[in-house]
């Protein structure tokens, strides 16, 4: 991978991982460099169910399926994340 991959990966990932955070209600106290990694993750396993279900095409400009796909899993990170990072915290006020 060269270093323009892996700088659009990241770019990717936080757009995902961003876009995950948006449409997972409430607020999360997620730091940002989790929300890329999530994203990252997310676009990764978006594109291989997409290209799995038979949504991901060689489009000429934006694949909508396959992103809708990868926001949806991202979605799933971020409420799976701060569902697990809320257990470790102590409730008490």
């Amino acid at each position: 991978m060269t270093v323009t991959g892996i700088i659009t990966a990241l770019i990717v990932g936080l757009i995902i991982g961003a876009l995950g955070r948006l449409v997972v209600p409430g607020r999360q106290n997620l730091p940002i460099w989790l929300t890329m990694v999530i994203g990252v993750v997310a676009a990764i396993i978006g594109t291989f169910i997409a290209n799995a279900i038979g949504v991901s095409t060689d489009t000429p400009g934006v694949d909508w399926g396959e992103l809708l796909v990868q926001v949806i899993v991202a979605a799933i990170g971020v409420a799976a994340t701060v569902a697990i990072m809320g257990r470790g915290r102590s409730s008490a006020l």
